[in-house]
C-alpha cells in the first residue's frame, strides 16, 4: 500500500513538473472545460470498472458455493426385491422404475440422462409419469411413497 502511494506521488509530481514546464497555466486557462470533462469521464470509467469487477466477483462466489450432504444408509441384511405386483398394479413401467431408483440414489435429471444415454427431457417425462402414478408432487415424496409401497429399498 505504501509502495503504491509513493509511486502515485512520484508519477503525480512528474506530471505536475511536466505541465509546469510546458506552461500548464495556458493549457488550463484555455481548455479548462475539456480537462474537467476528461477528469469526470476518467473517474466514471474507473468507478464503472471497479463496480463491474466487484459485482462479477460476488456472482462467481455464489456460483462456486456448493453444499454437499452425505447421508449414511445402513446396509440391509439381504438383497432387496421390489414388489412387482404393486408395480404392475400402479402401471409403472420398467424404465420409470429404473429412473425412480436413480432418483432415490440422489442423482439429478442430468446425471440420470447421462447414465442412461437418453435426453434430459426424456428423464423429466418418465419422472413426471412415475410421480403421477405414485401420487407425488416432488422427488422426495416419490421416493418416500416408493419405499412405503415396497418398490424401493
Amino acid at each position: 500500500m505504501k509502495r503504491h502511494v509513493l509511486i502515485f506521488g512520484l508519477v503525480g509530481g512528474l506530471l505536475i513538473a511536466t505541465l509546469q514546464y510546458t506552461e500548464y497555466r495556458f493549457i488550463v486557462i484555455e481548455h479548462s472545460f475539456e480537462i474537467y470533462g476528461a477528469l469526470v469521464a476518467v473517474l466514471f470509467a474507473a468507478f464503472g470498472i471497479w463496480l463491474g469487477l466487484r459485482i462479477t466477483r460476488r456472482r462467481e462466489t455464489i456460483r462456486e458455493t456448493v453444499v454437499v450432504k452425505e447421508v449414511l444408509v445402513p446396509a440391509e441384511a439381504g438383497p432387496f426385491a421390489p414388489d412387482t405386483a404393486r408395480q404392475q398394479e400402479l402401471g409403472i413401467t420398467a424404465r420409470e422404475m429404473e429412473i425412480l431408483t436413480l432418483v432415490a440414489h440422489g442423482l439429478s435429471n442430468r446425471e440420470i440422462a447421462t447414465q442412461l444415454f437418453v435426453s434430459e427431457n426424456t428423464v423429466k417425462t418418465h419422472c413426471a409419469r412415475a410421480f403421477d402414478k405414485l401420487g407425488a408432487a416432488r422427488r422426495t415424496q416419490a421416493v418416500q411413497r416408493g419405499k412405503e409401497l415396497g418398490l424401493l429399498p
